[in-house]
């Protein structure tokens, strides 16, 4: 129960370190999102060519669609920053 306490306790103090880098947690915490959204995009569409192998060009269009969107947050992000 104690750690607990010292575990809430150290919250402020951790948020106020983020704050004192300069926004660059940022730029991590967007690159991680991309990461994962481009991750899962690729993920579903080799799943839906997997049940469904006529409509290939279909989802390889939309898969790129949506992957150069989940990149543009990174973009964004760095611009930001």
């Amino acid at each position: 129960m104690d750690s607990l306490i010292q575990l809430v306790a150290a919250i402020p103090a951790l948020f106020s370190f983020l704050a004192e880098m300069d926004g660059s947690i940022h730029i991590g915490l967007a690159g991680l999102g991309a990461g994962l959204g481009i991750g899962l995009v690729g993920s579903k569409a080799a799943e839906a060519t997997g049940r469904n192998p006529g409509a290939f060009g279909n989802i390889m269009t939309i898969s790129i669609i949506f992957a150069a969107l989940a990149e543009g947050l990174i973009f964004i992000a760095i611009f930001l920053g």
